[in-house]
Order: C-alpha cells, then structure tokens, then sequence
C-alpha cells in the first residue's frame, strides 16, 4: 500500500459538480436520517488550491447510529474508516487510502464539529485575503510535507482554530448590533 501524499490541485470548477452528484447518491442512500449535507473544505471555497478530494459534512440525528449507515453507504462505495480519535464525527471515505475522490464527515447538526467546519468554509468565502493566507499556507506546508500528511493536516490547526475564533468574534458582534 502507498503512503498517502500531499499533491494540491489548482480550483477546479468540476468540485461544485462532483459535490451535487454525491450530495443525491448520500440523500438517496439515507433518506430522512440525513438532517443536513453541507460541502466542506477548500474544494467548496472558489479559487483556492486543493487536495483534489470532496468533503462531504452531513448532519444525522445521533453519531452513534453509524453501525446502521455502513450497509447503505458502502453500496454507493464509501467505506468506513474507524478513527479512535474522533469522537463527535465519524469518517467514511470513497476509493483506495491516500486516493480517495470524496471524504464523508457524519456529525449531528448544531455541534461543535458542524458549526465549527461551516464557519471556517464561510469565513474564508467571505474574506478572500484569509483564503489567501491560507492557500499560501499549505502550498508551503504541501512542500515541506509532502509524503506526511498528517503532519500536514496538524499543521494547518493553528490558522484554521485563528479563522474560527475570528469567525465567531465576527458573528457575535453582527450579533450584538441593534436593528
């Protein structure tokens, strides 16, 4: 088996599409235990370089029903990856490690790892010098990490935990202005 890399793509516009024919395959496949799918990750923010794979959040119910959502998601080909780590989102991906197409977050709605990746995504839509940033950063980190990418990933924490706590800042003070 390879060892997954880090190669980023430059936008593609194609992302949007891919993540309208998986959002029918996943609601098609779960019917009413989907609560809400939402796309995530720098493949949903336009113009900003990728890993040339699909993130996928969608909200259900309870995260513990996962044993009930394998059988009809491995028939539209994710396959579930348990991960010790997480504990509030569970992890399914579609293809082979390291070259899959599409990452599927499952979550419940209004917690901290559904509202947490929106308000990274719609920052960085909302303030393209952020998205900048960003996509300078990992163009650096996919240099220096390239054929590690968990370091890769961990590495991109701090900036993404900054854009959420400015995120927040931002909404409380939208917030807590009078109309």
């Amino acid at each position: 088996m390879t060892k997954p890399t880090v190669n980023l793509s430059e936008y593609n516009q194609e992302w949007k599409i891919q993540f309208a024919e998986e959002r029918k395959l996943i609601v098609t496949a779960l019917g009413n235990r989907v609560k809400g799918i939402e796309h995530i990750g720098s493949t949903a923010i336009k113009g900003l370089k990728a890993k040339p794979i699909i993130d996928i959040m969608v909200a259900v119910e309870d995260v513990n029903i996962v044993s009930t959502l394998i059988a009809p998601l491995k028939e539209i080909e994710y396959q579930y990856v348990p991960k010790a780590e997480l504990i509030d989102r569970r992890f399914f991906r579609k293809e082979a490690r390291g070259q899959g197409t599409c990452h599927l977050h499952l979550c419940e709605m209004d917690r901290k790892e559904w509202n947490e990746k929106l308000l990274f995504r719609d920052y960085l839509r909302e303030h393209p010098d952020a998205a900048e940033k960003y996509a300078s950063l990992k163009s650096q980190l996919a240099v220096a990490y390239k054929y590690d990418r968990p370091m890769y990933t961990q590495q991109k924490e701090p900036f993404i935990k900054e854009v959420i706590e400015k995120a927040k800042n931002e909404m409380s003070q939208t917030l807590a202005v009078p109309r």
